[in-house]
């Protein structure tokens, strides 16, 4: 599988410290299987940072999903679990941390935050939530989140 990575420089090791907290799985390094959406997020981080627009490759052997080495959650749409789980990532005052190797799912968008804040604040239910979130346009997101799932990811 070819994941990619948008930024705004280019560098050799991935080190999770530089990583920002309280994105939508936690601090990790992000990646996804569509280009465009990386080239998006260059683009931001480029205009909002400085830099060069950099999109980085990686080979990933999908297998490895499978064989029970690492902690993976894998949300396969926008569940009410999803959107709970993006809350307690991004909610600074929870101190939520998990232990989970790999996290996959759809990306939560400015909209989604929005949403997170109407939830958070309780004009919206948990259910309510998850049902406004299925009709976001979403993406997709692989999180890795320790330097044991780094290490499965090789740059192309």
């Amino acid at each position: 599988m070819i994941l990619f990575h948008g930024t705004n420089t280019d560098f050799s090791s991935i080190d999770l410290k530089k990583s920002f907290p309280f994105k939508d799985f936690g601090q990790g390094f992000y990646l996804t299987t569509i280009e465009q959406q990386a080239e998006r997020m260059a683009q931001r981080k480029s205009l909002t940072f400085g830099g060069q627009l950099t999109v980085m490759k990686f080979d990933f052997d999908e297998a490895v999903l499978k064989t029970g080495d690492l902690n993976i959650l894998q949300f396969e749409s926008t569940t009410t679990e999803w959107a709970e789980f993006i809350f307690k990532n991004r909610n600074r005052a929870l101190h939520f941390h998990h232990n989970y190797d790999i996290v996959i799912g759809p990306v939560a968008d400015d909209g989604v935050a929005y949403l997170i804040d109407r939830y958070q604040e309780g004009s919206l239910t948990s259910k309510e939530f998850a049902q406004m979130l299925k009709y976001r346009k979403l993406n997709n997101q692989y999180c890795f989140c320790t330097q044991k799932a780094i290490s499965y990811l090789k740059r192309i």
